[in-house]
């Protein structure tokens, strides 16, 4: 239709709609005005080839995913009608008053023109009111029918909503542009709603309860300056209620945990106010600074308190004004000056201006969860939309556990949960978890499933047989936050980690965040079987054996170049971590046929233990080799390293500054040389200064020339360094270890667990990001995944920058 049949259907010199003349801006805008014509209806227009495509929408649009709303298509609209709000005179065509019920921007998921003209439009709604996929269907006519029926339907997607919910019609009657309900607007009362960022509040009752404001999940991060970026923090969503000095504490569903967060409490109730109403959250903070869900969750379950800090982002009520319909900025501004002199687990939640790629980009290298993107502008408005978004750093969300696999290892513990998430209001199977329990954890979720067994299989459908062996169903009630790898092709969950129960969520609410991808990488193959996998290595982590096999299995592309056909030393745990521990450099009876021994070409008396494949890495997994040592050479010129490892190791009393300025003198010092520099996390205490070498020296050679450097350091500065072993000599001092680099010598490998509390990995970074905010053993089994998505491998270009062993 083109803009004649809206034209001639109007006469402007009675009707205050405008006429269309000039109106040719080009963008995604769409708008839903509440008319009341003859019948009250919702007209919907998606702007489209410069003008507004549109359909009467009778019944108005409905949140309930899969609800079909007629809609009947009308002639199109000027792209200037969008912000049209007034009344249209009796008797004039579309007679009676109109308002701008929601506004925004659409995003089409394929073709829209195609779309259009097959008659099925599917796209994204980007409103104040309205957000998610959305489905326009042309519906098949009559013969002699004259007007042309669509079906507009909401997705399922996070922004549906149940049947018994609140109705968004009811919910939020008013106009998005004045605040004005249709009587008002047909009266010509004055608008309530100014543009300004300047916002009035008004006096207001404090609520006992706000359903909390939510995010939507995006797969970008929002980039233009209209939006704000917070860190997403890995804890509970909790609301702060503080009335005449007393202080509640509330979960995202109204639980009340006050008692349970007495001191949190306690500060809250001190704060210099009369009332208040705060949005945040709850954490625990690991040794980098990072939020640990795992540890909130056992200080919660041991009633400890002293680590809890309560991170405010948001502020609804002060002293009997309500601020919800105030810009977000405003909001943070006042929240922040209240939390000015507050106590340290008290904190306000800061933000940054730089573009959202870029703060996303940076939280993925450090290994955190994610971002939430805000509009800086936006009032708080309780349920998911679209003025929050989340963008993640690695797939992860909650499930439903629908069963379990008792422990092989361990008595009344678990082995795996069996987990769905519900979908047209039927539980979906997505696979299993088994790794991420802690003891006390796996013991913890045991008691509580035993409690809701059931012979009924909850899932929807019948489960294979590989799917149900070992399996307890119990009823689903319990919600697990899960971090996982990827999708499978097949809807499945791929390496799978356990964070944590969500007591703050209903089960019923779970729904699939995002839909696997059409077609995943496949996972390389695999055919060693693990014994036991459920065997937790790393007890307070979590970290089981089938975890550590999915790490390999995970970094195996990054890692086989310093591990394949090169001797190697181990440290074997067969009890983790907290059993006994043993170097093993030769082979042993019973080991995996897929690890081998070949004779060490120096000294054909002696073997040594390689691996060629993924499998054999996978074989010392079995073994329970914690920590993968690899010579500086390779067997094929086992004579001639191809790397130097200078190992900074520093002694009692030394910062990380210290450390940091050392790693880049030693860098300095090496470049300097002629040799390319690269760096690692040690994954304990220190950093290692790796640089690749063309095999030529030998290790005498090698190993002086490493001596020469370390011994000049320590003359250079003897207050800052030592060269020599001695620990005597260290307090206060960094030792510069040079014998890494001599034959027989190992470091441990980049990718290589660490047999230490924390299942930290030795992690290579750049020189940028060289620095306070990651330590020594900051990136572990749990939160490498994040960083593995959202950078390359620094180490990506380390043989082809081999140098020649410098001369001197």
């Amino acid at each position: 239709m083109a803009l004649e049949t809206y034209r001639r259907k109007r006469d402007f010199q009675a009707t205050p709609e405008p006429s269309g003349e000039g109106a040719t801006r080009a963008g995604n805008s769409f708008v839903i005005q509440k008319h009341a014509a003859r019948r009250l209806h919702y007209d919907l227009r998606l702007e489209m080839d410069g003008v507004l495509k549109s359909w009467a929408v009778t019944r108005g649009p409905s949140l309930v995913a899969g609800e079909k709303r007629l809609a009947v298509h009308v002639e199109d609209h000027p792209l200037d009608y969008g912000d049209f709000e007034g009344a249209i005179p009796r008797g004039q065509y579309g007679g009676g008053t109109v308002i701008v019920w929601d506004r925004g921007t659409w995003t089409p998921v394929a073709d829209p023109e195609r779309g259009y003209a097959k008659g099925h439009l599917e796209f994204e709604l980007n409103g104040e009111k309205l957000s998610g996929r959305w489905h326009l269907v042309r519906i098949k006519g009559k013969p002699g029918e004259k007007r042309e029926n669509w079906l507009l339907i909401k997705g399922e997607d996070a922004a549906a909503r149940s049947e018994d919910a609140p109705d968004i019609l009811e919910e939020s009657p008013l106009s998005v542009k004045t605040g004005r309900d249709l009587d008002e607007v047909a009266k010509g009362a004055p608008p309530k709603a100014s543009k300004s960022k300047t916002r009035k509040t008004r006096a207001a009752t404090l609520p006992d309860f706000v359903p909390p404001m939510l995010a939507t999940l995006v797969s970008a991060t929002p980039t233009d300056d209209r939006w704000l970026h917070e860190i997403k923090f890995d804890g509970y969503r909790l609301q702060a209620r503080i009335e005449r000095g007393e202080a509640r504490l509330l979960t995202r569903s109204g639980l009340d945990w006050t008692e349970r967060l007495a001191p949190l409490a306690k500060a809250l109730a001190a704060l210099p106010v009369a009332s208040a109403l705060i949005d945040g959250e709850l954490v625990v903070e690991s040794g980098s600074g990072a939020s640990d869900f795992p540890a909130l969750q056992a200080d919660l379950s041991e009633g400890r308190a002293d680590r809890l800090v309560f991170y405010a982002f948001d502020l609804m009520h002060l002293d009997a004004e309500d601020l919800r319909k105030l810009p977000l900025t405003e909001r943070k501004a006042r929240l922040e000056r209240l939390l000015d002199a507050a106590p340290p687990a008290l904190r306000y939640s800061g933000h940054f201006d730089d573009g959202g790629e870029i703060v996303l980009r940076h939280a993925c290298r450090l290994g955190l969860e994610g971002v939430v993107s805000k509009l800086r502008d936006s009032p708080y408005r309780s349920g998911r939309g679209r003025n929050w978004v989340k963008s993640k750093c690695s797939a992860r969300q909650e499930f439903v556990i629908g069963g379990y696999v008792p422990s092989t290892v361990s008595e009344k513990a678990i082995g795996s949960l069996v987990m769905g998430v519900f979908e047209n209001g039927q539980l979906n199977h997505v696979g299993r978890v088994g790794t991420g329990f802690s003891n006390q954890t796996s013991r913890q979720v045991f008691d509580r499933l035993q409690a809701l067994e059931t012979r009924e299989n909850p899932f929807a459908g019948r489960l294979t047989s590989e799917e149900v062996r070992g399996v307890r169903f119990v009823r689903p009630e319990l919600v697990a936050e899960v971090e996982f790898r990827a999708w499978t092709g097949d809807g499945h969950l791929r390496h799978a980690s356990f964070r944590g129960l969500r007591e703050d969520k209903p089960a019923h609410e779970v729904v699939r965040e995002a839909a696997p991808p059409a077609k995943t990488a496949p996972e390389p193959k695999r055919t060693v079987r693990l014994t036991h996998p459920d065997r937790i290595y790393w007890p307070e982590a979590g970290v089981t054996k089938a975890g550590l096999a999915d790490h390999y299995a995970e970094v195996w592309p990054l890692i086989a170049p310093h591990l394949v056909g090169r001797p190697l030393a181990l440290l074997r745990c067969p009890d983790g971590i907290d059993g006994q521990q043993f170097f093993q450099k030769h082979g042993w009876k019973g080991m995996n046929g897929r690890i081998l021994t070949p004779q060490d070409p120096g000294d054909p008396g002696e073997s040594v233990i390689a691996i060629a494949d993924l499998d054999g890495l996978l074989g010392l997994v079995q073994s329970a080799a914690l920590e993968i040592h690899p010579w500086g050479s390779t067997l094929a010129q086992i004579e001639t390293p191809d790397r130097i490892v200078m190992d900074l190791d520093p002694g009692e009393g030394v910062d990380w500054p210290q450390m940091i300025a050392a790693a880049r003198d030693v860098r300095e010092r090496m470049e300097q040389a002629g040799l390319a520099v690269f760096l690692k996390t040690s994954g304990g205490k220190g950093l290692h200064v790796v640089a690749p070498l063309k095999p030529q020296a030998k290790w005498p050679a090698v190993k002086a020339w490493c001596q020469s450097l370390a011994r000049a350091m320590a003359a250079d500065q003897p207050d800052r360094y030592v060269a020599t072993i001695a620990k005597a000599k260290r307090k206060g001092r960094i030792l510069v270890d040079y014998l890494r680099n001599q034959r027989g010598a190992t470091a441990v490998a980049p990718w290589s667990t660490r047999a230490r509390p924390g299942a930290a990995v030795s992690t290579p970074i750049t020189w940028e990001e060289l620095g306070p905010e990651i330590g020594p053993a900051h990136f572990t089994v749990l939160n490498l995944p994040a960083r593995l998505a959202a950078v390359t491998d620094p180490w990506a270009d380390f043989f082809a920058r081999a140098r020649p062993l410098p001369k001197g």
